[in-house]
């Protein structure tokens, strides 16, 4: 059965001689060592993807294509955490590595990035960070991006990357509940993709909301209530803790409205729904798969109904989002 590592592209090297293989890898005049690549692989960060034990080849494959896609637009140098099951026996560390140049939009210039992949036993995760502090660009900032994290207790044991990551990016759609409550290093740097791919939805719901004043949106508000399909029960979580936000600066109590969930009607993706007790409503529905979404509003000036275009983030984007905001 092929291994989340052997999925990956690129070629194997030895993993105490990363640094060197890397340089061989731009020349592209072995006989006098020069590189006329180096002048495009101006990177900007380091970006570590761990990709969990859960973690599928073929998934695994497709979220090192994201990080290339993200890196296209901001270099970075890539590093992949491939970590295979205890009780193997094999404690060897297996390495791999991956450039690629990509055309600026429009054709003008061009950046080209390099990847490690690192494959080593659960046995050696707490070691693995020597590894990591010399296959990193030096004086550049960190991005820790863990997919499938399915033990809290394991992913602890990367105290250097928790330490010195500016940001530490999960997916509460494909993470276990608890890692998005742990107290983690530097909390403040936290953030999750679920929330970074609702950018369009937040943005839409609050500039509809921005037209009232903040009063009328909050008082009397009796219950709000958000409804997702199974497959977007995260997003639907974090929109639910969102708007509970958004309303509280509004002027709504904590004790206020009641929050609940459920399940949409018809063909809408996700819901958003306000019920008051002077009888006025608001209500917003999206349907991703065709990109439309629909407001039906009346906070006490009459009824209103509009569409508007929608959908999430592309995860590259996603992942600029929860990098840079």
């Amino acid at each position: 059965m092929s291994s989340v590592f052997d999925s990956l592209p690129g070629f194997e090297v030895p993993a105490g001689g990363i640094a060197k293989s890397l340089a061989q890898l731009w020349e592209t005049n072995p006989a006098d060592g020069r590189s006329e690549e180096s002048e495009f692989r101006a990177s900007q960060m380091n970006l570590v993807l761990h990709l969990g034990l859960p973690t599928k080849p073929d998934d695994g494959a497709a979220q090192f294509q994201h990080t290339l896609r993200f890196a296209s637009r901001y270099p970075a140098r890539i590093i992949v955490l491939c970590p295979r099951a205890e009780g193997g026996g094999d404690l060897s560390m297996r390495a791999k590595i991956y450039s690629e140049c990509f055309l600026a939009p429009g054709g003008h210039g061009k950046s080209c990035i390099e990847a490690v992949m690192l494959n080593y036993p659960q046995e050696s995760r707490a070691q693995l960070e020597d590894q990591v502090s010399v296959t990193v660009e030096a004086d550049l900032p960190v991005y820790y991006w863990v997919h499938r994290l399915s033990q809290v207790s394991r992913i602890s044991d990367y105290r250097w990357l928790l330490r010195n990551s500016r940001r530490f990016i999960l997916d509460s759609a494909v993470c276990t509940p608890e890692a998005t409550t742990h107290p983690w290093p530097r909390s403040d740097g936290f953030r999750d993709l679920a929330y970074a791919r609702l950018l369009p939805v937040r943005q839409s719901i609050g500039q509809f909301l921005s037209a009232y004043a903040p009063a009328a949106i909050a008082s009397g508000l009796q219950t709000v209530t958000i409804a997702a399909r199974p497959e977007l029960s995260a997003e639907g979580e974090v929109l639910l803790e969102w708007a509970k936000a958004r309303l509280e600066a509004c002027g709504a109590t904590a004790a206020g409205p009641s929050y609940a969930t459920g399940a949409p009607a018809g063909e809408s993706s996700l819901e958003l729904h306000f019920t008051y007790a002077g009888g006025q409503s608001f209500h917003w529905s999206a349907d991703f798969r065709s990109g439309c979404a629909h407001f039906a509003c009346d906070l006490g000036g009459g009824r209103q109904e509009m569409p508007m275009a929608t959908g999430l983030l592309s995860p590259e984007a996603a992942l600029s989002e929860a990098i840079f905001f």
